[in-house]
């Protein structure tokens, strides 16, 4: 879920990018598993029911990461995904809450189904959406078809794809989430997977979605603060390893309370010591020192067809046709952007 910085983030500090060709020739590292629960919880039937194949096998992550990144690559993107490792022990409290709001929801999923309240059902169904292990695999399967390069973290995705954009081997991170900012990513692109034209949560309205550019520096200037107190205001709110933050405070008041007195440390003299389960020094630690790794290679290939028909077409009967048709557009924008290019290689050596 990540930390809501939304409500200090000033508007100077953002740009909307109306065209992704803004972003042509951008290296942009990707948040795996962010992107892959998007897809799980936006593409399914009027009823909440998941894309499946014959054998009832769910097909949404595999359909959104095929032509969602085919869209990227067309407009020149280039995507490097990155894949989440062993979570940190401090990020145990929010995995089980999580697992308990996807049960919680699928319960009243089915409820809804008996009821036939589909636009509850379809809402409940996008909070149920769980990423199993073979759905991961299987994205990497298809990723390596592509030709689209992938990183495997040793802990957590984004704090690795922070890493690449800190050190230039990306130029920004693209996530849903702030915590890219935490980490160091020098810039954090928003609704890149996806923008585009969405109906609002209970609402009968549609409105267009636009990736949205927050550079970390700027962002920092403007507030007049460190990164490191960014971190700080973020512990306050609440984090993935702190989701409760501190009762009663927002991102206004841990906004004003850092401002004013500078750090967490004298902000928790003012609280009793309840309000911190969990020393903020050390959660502070997780987003400066994250874990990491260099031993990584970013390389774009030629697309391979076979595999890609092998995968989709004959093991989750998606249309032939179409999958062809994508796959001349993956070639094309292979020839115009990527052939002949990686990076990463002193790492990869190193």
């Amino acid at each position: 879920m990540g930390v809501n910085l939304k409500d200090i983030i000033p508007e100077e500090a953002k740009k909307v990018i109306d065209d992704l060709r803004e972003l042509s020739r951008k290296v942009i590292t990707l948040d795996a598993y962010n992107a892959l629960y998007q897809f799980l919880a936006a593409i399914r039937q009027p009823d909440g029911t998941p894309l499946m194949d014959s054998q009832g096998r769910v097909t949404s992550h595999l359909s959104g990461l095929f032509y969602r990144t085919i869209n990227l690559m067309e407009n020149g993107i280039k995507p490097v995904y990155v894949f989440d490792g062993k979570p940190p022990e401090l990020k145990a409290a929010e995995i089980e809450r999580r697992r308990q709001v996807r049960e919680e929801a699928a319960k009243r999923y089915e409820e809804a189904l008996r009821r036939g309240d589909l636009e509850a059902a379809r809402r409940y169904a996008q909070a149920s959406g769980r990423l199993t292990q073979d759905m991961v695999e299987e994205a990497k399967r298809l990723l390596d078809a592509m030709g689209v390069p992938w990183v495997q973290a040793p802990a957590e995705g984004e704090a690795q794809a922070a890493y690449m954009a800190r050190r230039g081997d990306a130029w920004a991170v693209g996530s849903q989430d702030y915590d890219s900012l935490l980490f160091g990513s020098p810039r954090l692109v928003r609704n890149l997977t996806i923008s585009g034209r969405r109906k609002l949560p209970r609402k009968n309205i549609y409105v267009e979605i636009k990736p949205e550019l927050i550079e970390l520096d700027k962002l920092l200037e403007k507030l007049g603060i460190t990164r490191e107190q960014l971190i700080d205001i973020a512990i306050l709110i609440g984090t993935d390893y702190n989701p409760d933050g501190v009762k009663g405070v927002g991102p206004k008041k841990a906004y004003m309370l850092i401002k004013t007195y500078g750090s967490i440390e004298r902000v928790a003299k003012m609280f009793p010591s309840t309000a911190f389960p969990i020393d903020p020094v050390e959660i502070r630690k997780m987003f400066l020192n994250p874990q990491v790794t260099s031993n990584y290679k970013i390389e774009w290939r030629e697309p391979d067809e076979k595999k890609i028909h092998e995968i989709l077409v004959e093991e989750h009967d998606f249309s032939e046709k179409r999958v062809k048709n994508a796959v001349e557009r993956l070639r094309k924008a292979y020839r115009e952007y990527f052939r002949g290019r990686q990076m990463g290689l002193e790492a990869w050596f190193g």
